[in-house]
């Protein structure tokens, strides 16, 4: 039997539900184009759909459904594919106070001069007020610091990498920056409104093995993927940067330019094409189990902590070897640095085990 357009039976409802799903579905940009070949026949029932009204609705709702379905079936088929070892430590913690005390000063001062940190600072032209002060704060504190920028700015040195896409110029910094390296065998990429504390970020990393594959930071999940969240910071050994860009020439797992509907935020496209590497997202954890990438400032964490626990507002609010604070306004970035590096109590010894020295000619506080 011959279907013509205008009429209507239960192939213009299946036809509809999966062009809506695949428009207002929540999860769908992983399966977009499951989708798209809908579009040829939503031609032909544009004219015939929008008079039937209970089955727009029809579709909008068994659409989402659909999506939601596919996106599941999608995002648990590219965890089966991904290679690699098995993923043995989702909660990643520094090494404790005694197996530091254990160690001769010459195995310990052989440790702090191993890790060594690229900081690759993502930047636009009109985040320039925040470009300056993370030139001038806290990334003076890493071995290297490069800023990667969308387009040329005479005030500030950056690499200008030429493109607007946020997803695409991350993949050009990370290749631009594992080609660059040198001997430097962590990664560290940030926004320029988040500040970090290189210092505690060296010391989570002390005793893992960069020729292993770490990526580290806040943990979030959306549906079964786990992803560390791009406001707190994100951390990568060498071993994950050189599997990126093995996957980076992979256009069909992991594809430069997405063909959604909508853009994936580049955070989740990390994710994904790391997780088909076998590199899944870890959580960093100070020895009591609280987080030390957060993607709030610390005014808004203070304020939650108010609320929440009034009684021991500092304890219930960070860890006291914080790494990052996301969200953060160039006032607040400046005053962190003078908490952090310069006020000190007169007499106080923090009988740290551990020396982090700063870079050579570097002039930070």
């Amino acid at each position: 039997m011959r279907w013509r357009a205008g009429e209507t039976d239960s192939r213009t409802d299946t036809t509809f539900l999966l062009f809506s799903g695949c428009v207002y579905g929540n999860e769908c940009d992983v399966v977009a184009s499951k989708c798209e070949h809908s579009s040829v026949l939503l031609k032909g029932l544009q004219s015939s759909m929008m008079s039937e009204g209970s089955s727009f609705m029809k579709g909008m709702i068994l659409g989402g459904i659909f999506c939601l379905v596919m996106a599941f079936f999608e995002t648990f088929n590219s965890g089966t594919h991904s290679e690699g070892r098995e993923h043995l430590h989702h909660h990643l913690k520094p090494v404790s106070k005694d197996e530091l005390q254990k160690l001769s000063e010459s195995q310990m001062s052989d440790w702090t001069l191993q890790v060594r940190v690229y900081c690759l600072i993502m930047v636009t032209p009109k985040l320039l007020v925040h470009w300056a002060t993370a030139n001038d704060t806290w990334s003076k504190h890493c071995d290297k610091s490069v800023f990667y920028t969308s387009e040329s700015s005479k005030a500030l040195e950056a690499i200008d990498l030429q493109e607007q896409d946020e997803w695409a110029r991350l993949r050009k910094a990370i290749k631009h920056a594992y080609e660059n390296a040198g001997d430097l065998r962590w990664f560290f990429v940030a926004r320029p409104t988040t500040y970090a504390i290189i210092e505690n970020l060296k010391y989570l990393v002390l005793d893992k093995d960069p020729s292993q594959p770490f990526y580290i930071g806040h943990t979030e999940k959306s549906g079964e993927l786990d992803y560390v969240e791009y406001d707190s910071g994100i951390v990568l050994s060498y071993e994950a940067m050189r599997r990126l860009i093995e996957i980076f020439k992979d256009e069909d797992r992991c594809p430069e330019r997405g063909h959604a509907l909508w853009k994936t935020p580049e955070e989740k496209q990390l994710a994904t094409c790391l997780k088909y590497t076998g590199v899944f997202a870890e959580n960093g954890e100070d020895a009591q189990g609280k987080g030390l990438f957060n993607k709030k400032s610390v005014s808004s964490l203070i304020s939650d902590s108010m609320g929440q626990n009034p009684a021991d507002v500092v304890e219930a609010c960070c860890s006291d070897m914080a790494i990052t604070f996301g969200g953060m306004s160039p006032s607040q970035i400046q005053v962190l640095m003078y908490g952090v590096y310069r006020l000190r109590p007169y007499g106080h010894d923090f009988h740290d085990s551990l020396t982090f020295l700063p870079p050579n000619d570097s002039d930070n506080d």
